[in-house]
């Protein structure tokens, strides 16, 4: 895992992770950690999600935070995350948005979004002119906020990179038959990524299902991937490992602008 550190005193500590991708150099992407933050407990320290019970003020100091230590344009476009398809336009949408996506053509917009567990996808345009940041739960992954992505991009599918970034890896999801029958029904190869583990019961492979997603529009170049947020609680938040209903735990936020 390729950690990068902040050498702004102001916001030193924080921690995040780079896209392995050959992106333009234009395109500006990380995934953020969660070292060096103000918050305490269960959100110690970088949460950078005020949906949960955290001080508000706490998260107020993580954001600016961040975007001293990635020297972001401006804060990043936030969305009201509802597990669906809805992609936004992020320099015409306000903060707070509800969607689950975001994309832009324009320069210092910054398109965000938050996960703990989810799966974040970024994708950019080869040529560097155009880039979306995706919530993908199992329920978006499903219901097709990959596919609504893509076509939000409005480019050849050939023309797409993209990178998965952390998310509950595949030997810590496990899910019942509601899940696993809502890929099956979409996509009868969908059964490569459940392994089972008991009685109704399986083990499901977010990775291995957005990118058989991506592969189904057509997008190839597919990097990231193999981590998991449930293990590894030095570096990640986890809703799985940590939330009392979602609310009792931290959120990591994956960006990517054009400079």
């Amino acid at each position: 895992m390729d950690i990068q550190r902040s050498d702004d005193d102001a916001a030193s500590g924080i921690q995040w992770l780079k896209p392995d991708w050959p992106a333009a150099d234009r395109v500006r992407a990380c995934s953020s950690l969660r070292a060096g933050g103000v918050s305490e407990g269960f959100f110690q320290s970088l949460n950078l999600g005020n949906h949960v019970n955290d001080d508000p003020d706490h998260v107020i100091q993580n954001r600016t935070r961040l975007q001293q230590a990635l020297a972001l344009p401006r804060q990043p476009v936030w969305l009201q995350q509802r597990h669906g398809i809805t992609v936004v336009n992020a320099e015409n949408s306000k903060n707070k948005a509800v969607a689950d996506a975001s994309w832009t053509d324009s320069s210092n917009i910054v398109c965000a979004v938050l996960t703990a567990d989810c799966l974040p996808i970024l994708l950019c345009q080869r040529d560097g002119t155009r880039v979306a940041a995706v919530h993908a739960g199992w329920r978006g992954l499903a219901a097709g906020v990959i596919e609504a992505a893509c076509q939000a991009m409005a480019c050849p599918a050939d023309k797409l990179l993209a990178w998965l970034g952390p998310a509950i890896g595949p030997q810590a999801f496990e899910v019942g038959v509601e899940v696993r029958s809502a890929f099956l029904s979409y996509d009868a190869k969908a059964i490569s990524a459940f392994q089972a583990t008991r009685a109704g019961h399986w083990y499901a492979d977010l990775y291995c299902l957005a990118r058989q997603r991506l592969a189904c529009c057509g997008v190839n170049a597919v990097y990231g991937g193999g981590f998991c947020t449930f293990s590894d609680p030095e570096h990640f938040f986890s809703h799985r490992r940590d939330g009392d209903i979602g609310v009792n735990t931290g959120r990591m936020a994956t960006l990517i602008w054009l400079s």
